[in-house]
């Protein structure tokens, strides 16, 4: 018995993967592929394979320990049972290929603790999948699996086909290709070039399907019915276009805020967004005399206070915030301009800027952060980019991959040309995304506050260009320069729709063979 089986208090069970897993299966897919050419997985990929489809990623556990981890998403058969390759078909990954309504369950990954191996865990997580298939009433399951004894027997044989055959009949044996034969898998065929960096299959997947034996199999001219569908639930969201005004202490400030917390809130919203930088209106409290970097850093002193604030309002009244940003005092001593997210049930998240612009970084000497994150919310998985970040596509990419469906953009801008390209650039984003975004902006004058003197916003909510949503793909818009909030019942059910059956499938037709997102940062 291997020493992690030793404890006999320690239980072997298999559950459905969560968020909370992700250090511990990072951990283990970087024990199992170590000297195989190729790599773990990082947060980014498995915070999207978990966000898409949570039904079907599985860890098996022993104890509090991660041993075994199973991803699946569905998928066409005309797609999965055709040529393809590991980039392409899970999106760099991601499982960003999900669709809600195909007819074949794919697995892109099981991988098993090395130490762990010999007690039958890759076969429950493959019972997992079976299961799965059969409760959602799909026609099998498909995939490519390793073939981790070619590169040393190929010699032998005339071909890879020729191989396969061998240990189909049992003359020769694949931990890998064996295993999945006896757990009742057919082979369908060979795909080359499946995944070049597996060395040790030459690159090589055996395309292998178990069928559905509780379902007729559709035949090649069958295509489910993929429209008609009502989509009843709402995220209700409400932007706040923020009046800036001198104030002549932080309770003046507070109140300000729970005021339009309160009004969201009234108005039974799930979600309350607040601008970019909106508190370097604390500034007008003291005329300090100096740089404009040193005014800039000088809220970083406010950071704590303002996040303690939306934090206990986001409790009292039963609210996401979206608390703008605020500059924020790193351990470093670098300061960056921080976005907080404080949900309804006391948690806080944040996310920095990535992008300063020529003047933040000129002027105020802010730094850009490296990571974009989900953030899990009890309305489904959210974004933030602050401004500047919403014109750069990759960065709203990435977090689509991870599952967001909801892209918060707080803004600081001006005058109109600036505001437009925040603008043109969030409507893009929508567009090809298939995401909604939600812009928060400044309006008003805040004399004495170096680059905050004069602002121009009209914050808006913004959705797809197609048949469900608003004509213009404006679900709210207020008037330019006016103190208001705007309201809009947001349906991420009905997103799916329409990247499932839209009139464009922005996401599911990407070439994922050309191109992909790789991000290097956290």
């Amino acid at each position: 018995m291997c020493p992690p089986f030793s404890d006999p208090d320690q239980r072997l069970f298999v559950r459905n993967a969560s968020l909370s897993d992700l250090s511990g299966i990072i951990a283990l897919s970087r024990r199992v592929y170590e000297g195989t050419g190729m790599y773990g997985y990082s947060k980014g990929p498995l915070t999207g394979q978990i966000n898409t489809f949570p039904d079907g990623q599985f860890v098996a556990m022993l104890g509090d320990t991660v041993v075994g981890y199973c991803a699946t998403f569905r998928i066409s058969g005309e797609i999965a049972l055709g040529p393809h390759d590991w980039t392409s078909i899970t999106g760099n990954g991601y499982a960003s290929r999900h669709d809600s309504e195909g007819d074949w369950l794919y697995g892109m990954e099981v991988c098993v603790d090395p130490e762990c191996r010999g007690y039958r865990i890759g076969e429950r997580l493959y019972n997992e999948r079976k299961q799965l298939c059969q409760r959602l009433g799909l026609q099998g399951v498909v995939f490519a699996g390793r073939l981790p004894t070619l590169r040393k027997r190929l010699k032998k044989y005339d071909s890879v086909e020729a191989y396969i055959e061998a240990i189909k009949s049992k003359e020769q044996s694949d931990p890998v290709l064996s295993f999945q034969l006896h757990n009742g898998f057919d082979v369908h065929g060979v795909i080359p070039h499946y995944l070049d960096s597996d060395h040790d299959s030459l690159g090589y997947g055996v395309h292998l399907v178990w069928r559905n034996p509780k379902v007729p199999q559709a035949g090649p001219e069958e295509k489910a019915k993929r429209y008609g569908k009502r989509m009843p639930d709402t995220v209700r969201v409400g932007t706040v276009q923020y009046q800036q005004r001198p104030v002549a202490s932080f309770d003046e400030f507070s109140d300000i805020v729970r005021y339009f917390v309160d009004v969201v809130s009234t108005y039974k919203g799930d979600f309350v967004v607040f601008p970019e930088l909106f508190t370097l209106q604390l500034l007008s409290i003291e005329r300090r005399e100096g740089s404009a970097a040193d005014a800039f850093a000088a809220v970083t002193h406010y950071a704590g206070r303002f996040r303690d604030l939306m934090r206990d309002l986001a409790l009292r009244y039963n609210i996401n915030i979206i608390a703008g940003s605020t500059p924020v005092r790193e351990e470093d001593g670098t300061v960056h301009n921080t976005a907080f997210v404080c949900l309804r049930d006391g948690q806080v998240f944040t996310q920095p800027k990535i992008h300063p612009t020529p003047n933040e970084a000129y002027w105020w000497n802010v730094r850009g952060g490296n990571r974009v994150s989900a953030i899990e919310t009890d309305c489904g998985p959210i974004g933030v980019l602050i401004c500047y970040d919403a014109e750069f596509p990759e960065l709203t990419r990435h977090l689509v991959d991870q599952g967001v469906q909801i892209v918060f953009v707080p803004f600081c801008t001006d005058e109109r040309q600036s505001y437009l390209r925040v603008r043109y650039c969030c409507q893009a984003r929508a567009v090809e995304n298939q995401v909604y975004v939600v812009l928060s902006g400044n309006v008003g004058n805040l004399p004495n506050v170096p680059n905050m003197e004069i602002q121009y916003g009209q914050s808006c909510i913004l959705t797809p260009c197609d048949f469900p949503f608003a004509r213009d793909g404006i679900a709210a818009d207020t008037e330019p320069n006016v103190e208001t909030v705007a309201f809009a019942d947001l349906r991420p059910e009905v997103l799916i729709t329409a990247r499932n059956s839209g009139t464009v499938k922005n996401l599911q037709d990407r070439r994922h063979d050309l191109y992909s997102v790789n991000w290097r940062g956290e």
